[in-house]
């Protein structure tokens, strides 16, 4: 298709638009009395119109039930995190029983690092990627520290090549095979949150255990975002949180996937809690903890209702289609915002999009590297109705997301980020 930089053209992409029926399932911010541009889905999604209806049927089965609630809610409390098994494991491409909701992110890959991150003195470093999300390279340091290494020598921070922006893969492959023989673990952000890079999972984990480490991601910015085969690709752990893609609510749940071939060995050594003990005996209070089988082993609270009720709302929505048709669109949506921001005069001068040319090595996000007056131009966008994110130093980050967002707003938006530029 020859795209055009025309708003009849982005009006005409939406009216054949397969899924636009799925933004007036949303609620849309306002500004100046006007629907925002909201392209910052990738740091908090917006509210479905449902998710009040869910939450209202939590608290009405609690002022009527109290704690009978657990047995006879119209979701029994007892089980809530099964409610989205079948949903995470669509858009994870895993087994029901590998994934669970439970926990915050950071909360979960600490869990995880504690089953997957088993150094010894000969095997002990970290593979990542350099400028993690500050969550994960907290995460990493704190469990180095903890088992007695320094993080300066046991973490390998991986940088793109002098003058590029992303990492290629073939370094990560190389850096992995050159540091095998005291690599005790791989992890990286599966969808990297600075330059909207996808990394390409299958490869990273195949050379990961071919190096004898454990492999894990961050699906932080991925769950929801783009094509994910957890367990054909054999990821040993992945971690996400639920409140950009999943559109879960600010903090909402998250969530975790351990493969088939760990999460039934009960001797794999992991934090444990009540809620992750086998659940016909949880309320016997014995000695001795007998993980339930899968993933939901590694819980340790009782399930957050309320939170989870928002996230189900969310999930009911993803049921309503499937992985493919949003990444169809979605490669469609960042394409036409690709093509509109480089159709302005001079563009180079102004900007250049660090996020990797390749759709298939990206998600819905455009990272945009300001080379000359990024905040001003951020806060006249901001201005003019688009809800967009900054990044320090100097990037502007725009994620349209198919579910919500539309071809004529991208349209909108490279207008009014040019008349910012001028």
């Amino acid at each position: 298709m020859t795209l055009e930089n025309t708003r009849a053209f982005a009006k005409k992409l939406d009216q054949t638009d397969p899924l636009c029926s799925f933004r007036s399932k949303f609620h849309i911010p306002r500004v100046n009395g006007k629907p925002a541009i909201y392209f910052t889905g990738n740091s908090l999604g917006l509210q479905p119109k449902s998710t009040k209806k869910f939450i209202d049927e939590e608290l009405n089965d609690w002022a009527t039930l109290g704690v009978e609630g657990h047995i006879h809610s119209q979701r029994p409390w007892l089980y809530y995190h099964k409610f989205s098994k079948k949903a995470l494991s669509k858009l994870a491409g895993a087994k029901p029983t590998e994934v669970v909701a439970m926990n915050q992110l950071t909360v979960n890959l600490h869990l995880m690092m504690t089953s997957f991150y088993r150094p010894t003195k000969t095997k002990y470093k970290i593979l990542t990627e350099a400028g993690a999300f500050g969550s994960d390279q907290y995460a990493f340091e704190s469990q180095v520290k903890f088992h007695g290494f320094n993080p300066s020598d046991a973490i390998i921070e991986l940088s793109p090549r002098e003058g590029e922006h992303t990492l290629r893969t073939d370094d990560i492959l190389k850096s992995i095979e050159d540091n095998k023989n005291e690599l005790a673990l791989v992890v990286f952000g599966a969808v990297q949150y600075y330059t909207g890079q996808f990394f390409d999972i299958q490869k990273i984990t195949k050379a990961g255990h071919h190096a004898e480490a454990y492999v894990g991601f961050d699906l932080a910015h991925a769950l929801g975002n783009v094509p994910l085969q957890l367990h054909l690709h054999r990821v040993d752990f992945a971690v996400w949180c639920g409140y950009k893609y999943l559109n879960s609510g600010p903090g909402g749940i998250a969530g975790a996937f351990v493969h088939e071939s760990h999460a039934n060995n009960f001797e794999l050594p992991r934090l444990a809690g009540w809620w992750g003990h086998n659940e016909r005996e949880r309320f016997q209070m014995k000695k001795g903890f007998q993980p339930m089988t899968g993933a939901d082993g590694w819980q340790l609270s009782n399930f957050p209702v309320l939170s989870g009720a928002a996230q189900l709302a969310s999930l009911k929505i993803f049921d309503e289609t499937n992985m493919a048709e949003l990444r169809k669109k979605s490669l469609k949506l960042t394409n036409y915002l690709e093509y509109l921001l480089k159709s302005i005069p001079g563009w180079q001068n102004y900007f250049i999009i660090i996020t990797p040319s390749n759709p298939h090595e990206r998600g819905c996000q455009l990272s945009l590297l300001m080379k000359k007056n990024g905040r001003k131009i951020f806060k006249r966008i901001t201005q003019a109705g688009v809800i967009a994110d900054w990044r320090e130093p100097n990037v502007i980050r725009v994620a349209p997301v198919p579910l919500y967002n539309t071809f004529e707003e991208v349209f909108l938006f490279a207008k009014i980020f040019v008349d910012a530029i001028k």
